[in-house]
């Protein structure tokens, strides 16, 4: 049994919001209060979507204990006791020790126990109180943040069994697959992050947030497919609730939900658009009414779990590019949706990955990567391939994602790619075809005859025998 009080250095038990505090509470405490129970009222406002605590106290060196715990109107919501300097709670997951669920308005208070302090000793303690709502209440916990601008590997379609994921058991039965397998089979692909997508729930943001300190090295970014009877969308950097029903009768569709994504400060990724919908995959192709291609951040280009392959006519490329055609700045990526970790080959966990340039390797930038289109797709998942290029025009130029003005110039293409031996660079203009180089002998630069009106340059890399092994996204050549 743990007689003292526990901080452990690096652990981040809720991650402290940088602005200041929109309450702040305070007391002493005596040897009159040793092994007593003391309570610290608080109001919890209405519409809070996310409560943070961080707790502080003096005299440790007289070995001083508090111990810390909170109540809500209808009682308790979690202790700590001292192994936690702060906590956070939410609908959808809570620091471990407290219980997530709705921030009922009202009488809330803290819940301070005093093991120990000694006689004649006088000990200040605080507590710091953020009351969050929208989108900075979303964020979980960023442990891998601090590497700084880089190409960043991850998978974006991932389940496990808080949805229908599912693995052995110990016995060899089939069940539920608990989420640390995934995390296990991530870290063994060497991802940077990955982004957890059940079908329309949010309870693995708790397993999520448990197991962030101890995953450090891997950005866990939580997301969710939403399943409709229409088609399938990820929503990612999302943790509180959002109605995915799309019905007759039911006053909710794409664009509303898309809305409430983005005021929250999360992106939309519509997923495997042209498989079919029916009773072998019931909702899977993309016939939503009143689709929008403005709420629209990115598409799948490539599923893990396509049948026939990464180009064959199931694929989610050309409906990226139909996006691209009617001028929309839409971000192609890829996700293995993968629902058991032990799979392998096509579909296996980061099979295949996207790869995003970013700021940092925390969630803000990797969203704002996808977003910016900085992002190719390594099919293999191997790690041997890198793709990138930047396209110039009349004195103008734009990175891979970006967009670049139409002034009727001839466009002169720089690649900077790598992969493996007897591989080739393939330039197309949308959906067609431009020409193909072995990157044994490639150009410093590749130049493209002008042509007017809206284009789409984009690069692919094919291997030695013409097998598709990375896609990468396009430069928007705009009237």
């Amino acid at each position: 049994m743990l007689l003292i009080a526990l901080f452990w250095p690096g652990f981040a038990a809720a991650q402290i919001p940088s602005r200041t505090p929109d309450l702040q509470l305070s007391g002493m405490i005596n040897g009159g209060d040793h092994q007593r129970y003391l309570r610290a009222p608080f109001v919890m406002p209405d519409g809070v979507d996310r409560l943070v605590v961080a707790f502080d106290y003096d005299r440790r060196e007289d070995r001083t204990v508090i111990d810390l715990g909170i109540t809500d109107p209808n009682g308790f919501r979690g202790a700590s006791g001292g192994n936690k300097p702060n906590f956070t709670i939410a609908r959808s997951d809570a620091t471990p020790s407290y219980l997530p669920g709705p921030l009922t308005p009202g009488e809330w208070a803290l819940s301070l126990a005093v093991p120990n302090i000694r006689k004649g000793v006088s000990a200040r303690w605080t507590a710091r109180v953020w009351f969050l709502r929208g989108a900075e209440a979303q964020v979980l916990p960023s442990p891998s943040e601090g590497r700084g601008p880089g190409w960043y590997r991850g998978d974006l379609h991932l389940h496990s069994g808080h949805s229908d994921g599912s693995c052995d058991s110990a016995r060899g039965r089939r069940v539920p697959c608990p989420l640390v397998r995934t995390l296990d089979a991530a870290r063994a692909r060497h991802l940077d992050f990955v982004a957890m997508t059940e079908h329309n729930t949010s309870t693995h943001a708790a397993a999520l947030r448990e197991l962030a300190p101890a995953y450090d090295d891997v950005l866990l970014i939580p997301g969710r497919e939403v399943t409709t009877f229409f088609g399938h969308f990820n929503i990612f950097g999302i943790t509180s609730d959002i109605d995915f029903r799309i019905a007759d009768g039911i006053d909710n569709g794409f664009a509303r939900i898309a809305d409430r994504v983005h005021a929250l400060g999360g992106i939309l990724s519509i997923n495997h658009p042209r498989m079919p919908s029916g009773e072998a995959c019931m909702g899977c192709g993309w016939t939503m009414p009143g689709f929008d291609w403005s709420k629209v951040d990115a598409v799948e280009a490539i599923n893990g779990g396509t049948p026939l392959g990464p180009e064959g006519p199931l694929t989610g490329t050309p409906f990226w590019l139909d996006g691209l055609a009617a001028g929309y700045a839409v971000t192609a990526v890829g996700g293995s949706d993968n629902h058991d970790p032990a799979k392998a080959g096509f579909g296996a966990v980061g099979v295949p990955t996207t790869v995003v340039h970013a700021q940092d390797l925390s969630q803000a930038a990797i969203l704002a990567g996808i977003r910016s289109g900085r992002v190719y797709i390594d099919l293999t998942g191997a790690g041997d391939v890198h793709l990138d290029f930047t396209l110039a025009s009349g004195g103008a130029q734009a990175a891979m994602g970006d967009k670049l003005r139409n002034s009727g110039a001839a466009l002169a293409l720089t690649p900077d790619l790598r992969g493996p031996e007897g591989a080739e660079l393939e330039l197309l203009d949308g959906a067609k075809p431009i020409a193909r180089y072995p990157l044994a002998n490639l150009p410093r630069t590749l130049d493209l005859p002008a042509a007017p009106g809206l284009r789409a340059i984009r690069v692919q890399m094919r291997d030695r025998d013409g097998k598709l092994i990375a896609i990468g996204n396009a430069v928007r050549v705009v009237p």
